[in-house]
């Protein structure tokens, strides 16, 4: 390990020597790149960017269904909730930012994904299980984007039969045509080579997300001040009476843990983050660490603040969807302006969060065939300016995928129930349980020690909150299917 550690200071001190020749000469004009110490090109990531990374990451469509939650759990179980998930997220990935090098964090090799840390500290057997575990995560992500933006697309239609036929007429349209619509769509940017093309996708996403978050605060402040003071109790759902039995009390409650564990998720990317960050000093792991706080702190503000203003705003009556469950009716050109916006939003959600699926499958088929005609790729060119490189195996494989989770969600089309079920079942393993086995393997914190008990603690309780957030959802499943008749077009 020392001879490695001195190659990688040799290697390091090399580097260092490249930059300041680069920067004091001006070179030939067609001097090669400097490269870091893997031999990739050189990083610029910074605290900056690593944050706005983050929250651009976190900041999603979860956030419409936090106003629900703290509904459910009232003034002081609702804050609290989204305070307590964010403050054990936060430490969580101090913990992974640890695991971005092996060994020493200074030069030691770095992991590039969650897959690699996994893989290069805990061994084949948990990589495995962590990929299985991932994989599905994206998979459920897939199926609630999917119907996410199909009940922003139904809600426009709604809105504007509303204004216009009043809000006495139900103005009923089932969601299975714009899960449809949305999953044709996704047929085609899904053909999109891999991630580092949809750059473009992800920035607007961005700005939609923001945006749609601010107009649902707005209509909130505005609510609360045509009802003359905020609504609401300190117990909320769990402490109502008449109109509410103790077993929906009970799985709303837990359920609630799963929409806010939903809103918080960013531990799959958060090493592929941390893989921008220039290199030391300071070392990537504290950049990181500082990153997380501040990205961290701003999400749990803007969350505080959309979860709390919505229940003030509805009281117990909250919808599970702030934009999309009638609350607000006008302006009804402002409503239809922000579900616009999340659906451009998830248009990218879909592409960032499958594309990893595509990778994985299309990796294993060129390993399995190498130079077949099904993984062989051939260039294809639109309107002379844009070029893709299409294969037969991609262009079934994402097809395919795309109609199954179109089918999934057109089973189960529902909001909330299915974003706390994906929240409370990717929580525990993939946000709490690697992070924390990483860390323990990699600073070898022995086992039986006061630190060892204090993790292997918050894991186990944070175990038990993702079972019970998990049983919560699938009870609020078996709730929405008994109204359900699925796959209808005109219900």
């Amino acid at each position: 390990m020392e001879v490695d550690h001195g190659a990688a200071g040799n290697g390091n001190h090399v580097q260092q020597s490249r930059r300041s020749t680069a920067e004091l000469s001006s070179g030939p004009p067609h001097k090669p790149p400097l490269v870091d110490d893997d031999g990739r090109p050189l990083r610029t990531g910074t605290l900056w960017t690593a944050s706005a990374h983050i929250i651009t990451a976190v900041i999603g469509s979860g956030v419409l269904s936090l106003a629900w939650g703290v509904a459910q759990l009232g003034w002081v179980g609702g804050p609290a909730a989204i305070v307590l998930f964010g403050a054990v997220i936060c430490y969580t990935s101090t913990l992974l930012a640890e695991c971005y090098r092996s060994g020493d964090p200074v030069f030691g090799p770095r992991n590039r994904t969650y897959i690699d840390a996994v893989r290069a500290t805990l061994g084949d057997s948990k990589e495995r299980l962590c990929g299985a575990i991932q994989l599905s995560n994206l998979f459920g992500i897939g199926i609630g984007v999917s119907i996410a933006a199909s009940v922003s697309m139904q809600a426009i239609r709604r809105a504007g039969c509303f204004h216009y036929r009043g809000h006495e007429d139900p103005c009923h349209a089932s969601t299975s045509p714009y899960i449809a619509i949305f999953g044709v769509m996704q047929i085609v940017f899904s053909q999109i080579p891999d991630l580092d093309k949809v750059w473009w996708l992800s920035t607007v996403a961005t700005i939609m997300s923001f945006s749609y978050s601010t107009i649902g605060i707005c209509l909130g402040v505005a609510q609360i001040v045509v009802h003359r003071g905020p609504k609401g109790s300190l117990a909320g759902v769990i402490g109502a009476g008449a109109g509410v039995t103790l077993m929906q009390k009970v799985w709303r409650s837990l359920q609630a843990f799963g929409n806010i564990a939903f809103a918080y998720g960013f531990s799959l990317i958060l090493l592929e983050i941390q893989d921008t960050i220039k290199s030391p000093p300071p070392s990537e792991a504290k950049v990181m660490k500082k990153a997380t706080a501040v990205s961290v702190a701003v999400t749990m503000v803007i969350y505080l603040l959309c979860g709390c203003v919505g229940y003030a705003a509805f009281g117990g009556a909250a919808p599970d969807n702030l934009l999309t469950g009638f609350g607000f009716y006008e302006p009804f050109w402002l409503l239809d302006v922000a579900n616009a916006f999340v659906v451009v939003h998830l248009v990218g959600t879909y592409q960032v969060m499958s594309q990893p699926v595509f990778a994985y499958v299309e990796r294993r088929a060129a390993a399995a065939w190498p130079g077949s005609a099904l993984v062989r790729a051939r260039d294809v060119r639109v309107g002379g300016a844009m070029a893709f490189t299409v294969s037969p195996i991609r262009l079934a494989w994402r097809t395919a995928y795309v109609c199954v989770t179109t089918a999934v969600a057109m089973l189960l089309p529902f909001f909330g129930s299915v974003v706390g079920l994906i929240g409370a079942l990717g929580f525990w393993p993939l946000t709490v349980y690697f992070p924390v086995e990483m860390y323990i393997a990699q600073r070898r914190v022995p086992r039986g020690s006061r630190r060892w008990m204090l993790l292997q603690g918050l894991s186990a309780g944070c175990l038990v909150v993702s079972v019970a957030a998990a049983a919560g959802s699938i009870a609020g499943v078996v709730e929405d299917l008994k109204a359900h008749n699925p796959f209808c077009w005109s219900c």
